[in-house]
């Protein structure tokens, strides 16, 4: 995977805010939170387009797996897309089913990740603790780096084709 621009500018202006006192934390948290949505944004461009390769049997599984996920949370439309999902993945294979499972685990492992950075900045900003902000930044940090793990787990999905 190659290094994305946005992300590589969110990590540098993150670990300068490691430093940050209070009254600059208070300053740019704002250029710090449009760097973060830019990294995040460029995150999900790429993982669209790699996904966009896998086969259309993992494509099918996992869209399986995330409709799934939905349903808990989505009420009616959600079950129905979920139903259509499971239909279109009936014929997928175990071991594809496997692959995705295991791709799905690990996005949501790193989307985990990523919702501790965003709740300890909230909590920061809420006590306007700026040790909280320096640990939350480094979780933004752990954050960008688990998600660059998952899409190259994605990637190497793509490419087993």
């Amino acid at each position: 995977m190659q290094k994305v621009a946005a992300v590589e500018e969110a990590k540098t202006l993150l670990e300068a805010a490691k430093e940050w006192g209070v009254w600059k934390w208070l300053t740019d948290k704002k250029k710090m939170r449009e760097a973060a949505d830019k990294a995040w944004a460029a995150y999900d461009e790429v993982e669209e387009k790699v996904r966009s390769a896998w086969s259309d049997d993992l494509q099918k599984a996992y869209a399986e797996l995330s409709a799934h996920a939905a349903v808990a949370d989505g009420g009616a439309p959600a079950k129905k897309k979920y139903d259509k999902a499971k239909k279109d993945a009936e014929g997928v294979g175990a071991p594809v089913k496997a692959q995705a499972k295991k791709l799905k685990d690990a996005d949501e492992e790193a989307y985990a990740v990523r919702m501790q950075a965003e709740d300890m900045f909230v909590e920061a900003e809420k006590r306007m603790n700026t040790g909280m902000a320096r640990d939350a930044a480094q979780k933004a940090i752990d954050a960008y780096v688990a998600r660059e793990k998952v899409i190259k787990k994605f990637e190497a999905a793509a490419r087993a084709k």
